[in-house]
């Protein structure tokens, strides 16, 4: 069985001392649970002074961005090379990325790129927004956001990434507040496994980590891991509260010892 994978975006919140703070109350809270690998994903600022205080054996870490370009001329950006050896994850595509900073098909493929290439895993983040769902473009949109994300990987490349289903709609940033449905999450995510399937195998589409992401909370751990293909969370909002976010982790490993875990 694979490892559920929890993974809190913490976004642009916190100065160094504040995030330094949650990392130890986190560390109170959350015990090791080897069938539960947890992720931090702090600001970038952060990202290198907490590499040398998490407890390892509980903890690894994400960043939320970079470039894709090694090095070079690119006043105030960071690259993978950089976060080599200090982040074991990066978010890529995610729907702020997308929105706020214009990111497109092909800036998101050369990201997951160079973090394959940088020996970093991709999260990578891929979901429709109310008016594509409303269109009845939902598929389309996740075919497309998938496939070319991934087009220039080699099969065994592109079985290092995790995908984060995060509906736009359902997150409360942008949506209308309302959590999409367990046969609404389920629907997405069985039609993802199955565009890997056709492009892969099915063995592969089965082996790849899928996750979910749009405003998770500790009340919707069961019924969201509870259903079949998925593979963990990407909180946001809840992972800035350490009891909130020690709840996720928690009820996500009484879930799988009661044995509702598909």
């Amino acid at each position: 069985m694979k490892r559920i994978l929890i993974v809190g975006n913490w976004k642009m919140n916190l100065t160094i001392h504040e995030a330094s703070l949650l990392v130890k109350r986190l560390s109170d809270h959350i015990p090791v649970h080897r069938d539960i690998e947890v992720v931090l994903a702090p600001s970038m600022l952060a990202l290198q002074p907490i590499s040398r205080e998490i407890d390892q054996r509980k903890f690894h870490l994400a960043a939320q961005n970079a470039y894709y370009k090694d090095e070079g001329a690119y006043t105030g950006e960071v690259s993978f090379t950089m976060l080599r050896g200090i982040a074991d994850y990066v978010l890529v595509g995610h729907s702020e990325r997308r929105i706020y900073f214009n990111e497109s098909l092909d800036t998101i493929c050369n990201k997951v790129q160079a973090a394959i290439r940088n020996d970093i895993t991709p999260i990578l983040c891929i979901g429709e927004n109310k008016h594509e769902r409303e269109s009845g473009e939902t598929k389309r949109v996740l075919h497309d956001q998938l496939t070319t994300a991934i087009a220039n990987l080699t099969e065994d490349e592109v079985e290092r990434v995790v995908i984060a289903y995060e509906p736009v709609w359902a997150i409360s940033t942008f949506g209308n507040g309302i959590p999409a449905k367990p046969d609404e999450i389920h629907a997405a995510i069985k039609w993802i496994r199955s565009i890997l399937g056709d492009l892969y195998g099915e063995q592969m589409a089965t082996d790849m980590r899928v996750i979910y992401g749009a405003s998770v909370d500790t009340e919707f751990v069961p019924s969201i891991l509870g259903l079949e293909g998925i593979d963990g969370l990407l909180p946001g909002a809840a992972s800035l509260n350490y009891a909130k976010f020690a709840g996720i982790v928690e009820a996500a490993y009484k879930m799988l010892h009661s044995g509702q875990k598909s």
